[in-house]
This record gives C-alpha cells, structure tokens and sequence, in this order.
C-alpha cells in the first residue's frame, strides 16, 4: 500500500479519534456486553464506531456493558499492531464469558480493529460461542462473495484477505460494511469512504446488533 495512502489514513483518522478509553465493567454483569476495537492511528477507546455501541447502548432495554481493547492501533509494523490486537480481544472475551457465561457477546471494530475483531471469529477463540452480534466496518480482512457482506464491494478483496469461508459459520450474527473504493477493504483509493461507514451505516448496524441481541 503506497505512504501516501497511510498518511491521508492516518490525519483525518486523528481528526475523529476519541481520547478517554473506555474499561471493562468491574462489578457484576450485564446482559450484552461489547467489546470493540478501534481503528488504525485512533486514541485509545473506542473509536469512531463508540457511536454505534452508544446507539446500542441507548436503545436497548437489558443492561449493557462496553469495552474497549488496548492494542497499539498502529500503521506502522500494522501486522504486529493487529496481532497484539487479536491477543488482547481474545484475552478480554474468554476473561468475560468465564466471569459471566450466560452474558452476550458483541464484537465491533473499525478499519485494523474490524481485521481484529474478523481474526478472533476465524480463530473460533475461547468465548466465540456466546458472541451473538458482530459488526465489521472497513475490514481490510473482506473476502469477496461473503453472505455477511453489506455495501457495494461485494467482489473485490480487501489487503489482507482471509480464508474463504473463515467467517461463514458466523455468518448469521456478522455484518461487514466494505464499499467500493475503500483503500482498505476493497483496494480502491478513497480514503473518504472508508470513514464514511458510521455515517452511511450506523444505524443499519445498530439495527442489527438490537435484532440479534433481543432488544
């Protein structure tokens, strides 16, 4: 992927970036629980998609509980900065559904935290089986033809495409937003649309997550 694309990514990224992290719920548990992972170059927390799980949030009538993972978020040295993403999500899941198993799980992520949060499902790690919604946004991990696919680039690779069919067992609970021009999820080379996926999809996604967790 050429600098430039990294350095355009990089400045308006930091223009949304949200500075307060957001801590794993210390005292009893909720009925959802969320847990995100922000994209490339944000401030620690939960990004940009924080607006979709506020939406969640807000809107539902059981208890909710969110979580945003600490990982380095970087570009540069991006597969190290995602690796020690998957590690820290994976740690937070099974540390949740050991301390509250009957609690659902929700993973979202934005951008590298979507290729996090994609990675942990394809690995089926520890807790996987009580994640009940996932939201995907600008996944640099999109497989073409994939059922859980949402938007336009529907047959166009990301940079960093996984197995076919490494998602397709959670295809029921996943929706993975990816339009075409997206650097990022679909190789093109506007950056704009691959910020644009809360706005344009926010409320499709919260949507979503309601369904699936039983409002």
């Amino acid at each position: 992927m050429p600098s430039f694309k990294y350095f355009i990514f990089a400045l308006v990224l930091t223009l949304h970036a949200s500075a307060t992290p957001i801590a794993a719920p210390t005292n009893g548990c909720a009925a959802v629980h969320v847990i995100t992972a922000r994209a490339s170059t944000e401030a620690p927390g939960e990004g940009i998609i924080g607006a979709v799980v506020s939406t969640v949030v807000a809107t539902s009538s059981q208890t909710v509980s969110r979580e945003a993972i600490v990982y380095p978020a970087t570009l540069t040295d991006y597969l190290n900065s995602e690796s020690q993403g998957v590690a820290a999500m994976k740690a937070s899941l099974a540390a949740k559904t050991s301390a509250c198993p009957s609690t659902k799980i929700v993973l979202m992520g934005y951008s590298q935290g979507a290729h996090v949060a994609g990675d942990v499902l394809a690995a089926k790690a520890t807790g996987t089986a009580n994640v009940v919604a996932a939201v995907l946004m600008g996944d640099p991990g999109h497989v073409i033809g994939e059922s859980f696919q949402k938007g336009s680039a529907l047959f166009i690779n990301g940079l960093f495409p996984r197995a076919p069919g490494a998602l397709e067992s959670f295809s029921a609970k996943l929706n993975s937003f990816c339009d075409i021009g997206d650097p990022f999820c679909a190789s093109g080379l506007d950056t704009l649309t691959h910020l644009a996926y809360v706005t344009k999809y926010g409320s499709a996604a919260s949507t979503f997550v309601l369904g699936r967790i039983g409002n």
